[in-house]
């Protein structure tokens, strides 16, 4: 999976039953991931105070009410994105909630165009 460890986001998946089945190891990872958690079921992988709002998102996920939820929030000086993705078949049958989080404070700060390749960066 090194192509996916390759992008500058943090990418996990949990199957239809609530289990945790991967989850991408790139430099820039936001919240720590262990081996440990795969087979897990993701409610033990959050604190306590947001498994009201984890349920929820499968819920809706599952009664196919929602494809997607998004959520920001500012954490150790990154404005971190989480979007948490429904994952269905091509019969629309769920099969599974893909969570993809970055830190997009360098992507807001910038202006202006850079349409030309830096040599510099």
């Amino acid at each position: 999976m090194c192509l996916l460890n390759a992008l500058p986001i943090d990418i996990t998946f949990v199957d239809k039953e609530d289990k945790v089945k991967y989850f991408s190891d790139g430099k820039e990872r936001i919240f720590t991931r262990t081996k440990s958690i795969i087979g897990r079921k993701v409610q033990n992988c959050h604190p306590p105070q947001s498994l009201d709002v984890v349920e929820k998102i499968l819920k809706d996920f599952k009664e196919n009410k929602k494809d997607f939820h998004d959520f920001w929030i500012n954490l150790m000086g990154k404005l971190v994105y989480i979007r948490y993705f429904a994952v269905r078949d091509h019969e629309g049958k769920y099969l599974g909630t893909m969570e993809v989080t970055q830190n997009i404070k360098p992507i807001k700060e910038l202006e202006g165009e850079k349409r030309l390749l830096d040599e510099k960066n």
